[in-house]
């Protein structure tokens, strides 16, 4: 059942390799950072490029830890004592949340924090970690995201709280159940052919899940842009931002305080956060799909990988938003 009560929003920064998702999400961020809003930024991009666009230097975003050297801590927390899950080895990206799991929120003291997250420029920032020269040829980057979904599953975001993740490039993300795990999603678009490409292909995976889809026009030079935008995604462009000296400039290594960006292009982040905050949850669908999702990925490798039926794992009278978020522990339905 949806609330008309804003309990927390989660969101994904996707678009086109260049289309300027990455730039956007740290504008956004920094925006709601600006309002004091509680805020968790992840990078699940393979370029992990939100630290620097946020402003830390190369040495800075080098140094950062990562979710994929972090997971078998996070697999550990969040299982908890739910008695459905013998063992964090058994755990497995798509695993949901049940009665025993530990539920995260975006503001709180707990080991996973304290071991992944940074700040940078008043941001909290989680990063999943670079594709190295050990994963080609041997490693899929979408087991490197598996933390991101794992955390999603397990995360009851609580009143005026926002997760942004910034995602990987193009329609990548259909590889998992990822894409499922947000309230709003913000497809960033550019006006070009290979821009509306993308936003196709993403629109015609997402249409049965259900997935609310917003496009953001990006690099808007004139109105001949823009009409090019309206003709191709219509009603789905929800704002746009035009070419910016405050974007060339934070390309160039020099980033403005964000009070500083073009009148016009702060409102288009007014506009977004307007969407997101009109946004109600419907946590079962959120859960439905975490468990279709979990299915799936037992049925195709999970089980053999674990030698176990990871069907087991699923909890059918638990659902995530009836979580009192008093505290860590789910122990009720």
């Amino acid at each position: 059942m949806k609330t008309d009560i804003n309990v927390g929003v989660k969101i994904a920064f996707v678009g086109k390799g260049g289309s300027g998702k990455t730039t956007l999400a740290s504008l956004f961020l920094r925006h709601l950072g600006a309002a004091s809003r509680p805020v968790l930024a992840v990078d699940a991009d393979i370029n992990q490029h939100l630290a620097g666009a946020l402003g830390a230097s190369e040495p800075e975003t080098l140094a950062l830890p990562t979710l994929g050297e972090n997971l078998p801590l996070i697999k550990d927390y969040l299982r908890g004592d739910n008695p459905r899950i013998a063992s964090a080895a058994e755990m497995v990206k798509t695993t949901p949340a049940g009665r025993g799991s530990r539920v995260l929120r975006v503001v709180e003291d707990n080991p996973i924090y304290a071991a992944c997250v940074r700040e940078i420029d008043g941001v909290r920032l989680a990063v999943t970690g670079p594709f190295g020269e050990e994963d080609l040829g041997v490693a899929c980057y979408h087991s490197k995201v598996g933390a991101v979904e794992l955390m999603l599953n397990h995360m009851a975001d609580g009143p005026g709280e926002y997760v942004v993740v910034d995602m990987t490039a193009g329609a990548d993300s259909f590889a998992s159940g990822l894409f499922t795990r947000f309230d709003v999603t913000f497809l960033v678009c550019e006006p070009t052919v290979r821009s509306i490409g993308v936003y196709r292909q993403y629109l015609g995976y997402a249409k049965d899940f259900g997935v609310k889809v917003a496009v953001v026009g990006n690099k808007i030079s004139d109105d001949e842009d823009l009409a090019f935008l309206r003709e191709h995604v219509g009603d789905d462009l929800l704002t746009w931002v035009s070419r910016s000296g405050h974007v060339r400039a934070a390309e160039r290594g020099e980033i403005r305080p964000i009070d500083a960006f073009e009148p016009e292009n702060r409102e288009a982040l007014r506009t977004m956060q307007a969407l997101v905050d009109a946004t109600s949850k419907d946590w079962r669908r959120f859960q439905d799909q975490a468990v279709q999702f979990h299915l799936r990925n037992a049925h195709a490798w999970a089980n053999e990988r674990t030698g176990r039926d990871l069907a087991g794992q699923i909890d059918p009278e638990f659902t995530l938003g009836a979580v009192p978020l008093a505290g860590s522990a789910v122990n009720a339905g």
